[in-house]
């Protein structure tokens, strides 16, 4: 019997309203596949990455506009802020930046590294970004991890110096402090317009851990790496969250895991005072207003 033709699969239609889409962590990975797929779905995405070569490639395959930063330095961070304020308008910024980077050492900032990454520098963009995000009733996603659950504890008094705490523990508070900010974003200016989620992109075969001689880059590395999933498929609940509309698609102020709020997560997650107590311990660390 003659095979039955395959149909051909629909485009996406463009979206009613084109966003603009402020990516970080976008040179490689889940967020590389993100911004592919979202411009391809229409909307304007603006590429941020640390390599130039590889953030300049991505922008360069999409169209899209690009900028370089290390988060590994805060002054790197402010220009950055300083760059994306000239956009009119910034409907989604996605922070999804972030890594493992060893035992703990200290940035040219003077904080533990991965926590810089991974918390800090997200904190200081979003921050400098206030005023363009809630004129924007923006969006505001941060890429967290299943590893806030567990490995992370957070303690405010030696939280960005501390040098007791394994590499997979520093990782996993950080994205603990991801998913408090989250929260604190919301309570602080949902009521002005802004939303914010936080998501596990699930055990995703990039390049995540490679610079970091813990337990986490041999499992990335090693043979578990074959039952991963694809940046593809790591990027779907991004893309989601970026593409949707917050009260319709998702809530605002939620942690979601699988496409769905997280049933499980650490209990310090829940914890409305000390999500309160961190964004105010990071405003006074970074030398920032407490907005």
């Amino acid at each position: 019997m003659p095979s039955t033709p395959r149909p051909t699969p629909r485009p996406t239609p463009p979206p009613a309203t084109p966003r603009t889409v402020v990516l970080t962590g976008a040179s490689d990975g889940i967020g590389a596949a993100a911004a592919r797929e979202l411009a391809g779905r229409g909307h304007q995405v603006v590429v941020v990455g640390r390599s130039p070569q590889k953030t300049a490639a991505v922008a360069g395959s999409i169209g899209a506009a690009h900028h370089v930063a290390d988060f590994g330095d805060l002054a790197d961070v402010r220009r950055l802020a300083d760059e994306l304020r000239a956009y009119d308008r910034i409907d989604v910024l996605a922070n999804n930046a972030g890594g493992i980077f060893g035992d703990p050492t200290p940035t040219v900032d003077g904080f533990e590294r991965t926590f810089q990454v991974n918390h800090l520098a997200p904190w200081l963009l979003t921050t400098r970004l206030l005023d363009v995000l809630l004129a924007s009733h923006a969006s505001v996603i941060q890429t967290s991890s299943v590893g806030a659950r567990l490995f992370g504890h957070l303690r405010l008094d030696d939280v960005a110096h501390d040098t007791r705490s394994s590499a997979q523990q520093t990782y996993g508070t950080a994205k603990l402090a991801n998913i408090l900010m989250t929260t604190e974003l919301h309570r602080r200016f949902h009521g002005d317009g802004l939303s914010s989620a936080a998501f596990h992109p699930g055990i995703v075969a990039t390049g995540f851990a490679a610079q970091s001689p813990s337990m986490m880059r041999r499992f990335y590395t090693g043979l578990a790496r074959r039952f991963m999933t694809s940046p593809e498929r790591g990027a779907e609940q991004l893309v989601r969250l970026a593409d949707g509309t917050p009260g319709v698609d998702w809530e605002s102020g939620t942690y979601y895991e699988r496409g769905r709020p997280a049933r499980r997560t650490n209990p310090q997650a829940r914890d409305a005072a000390l999500a309160r107590d961190l964004w105010e311990r990071t405003a006074r660390m970074l030398g920032e207003p407490v907005r």
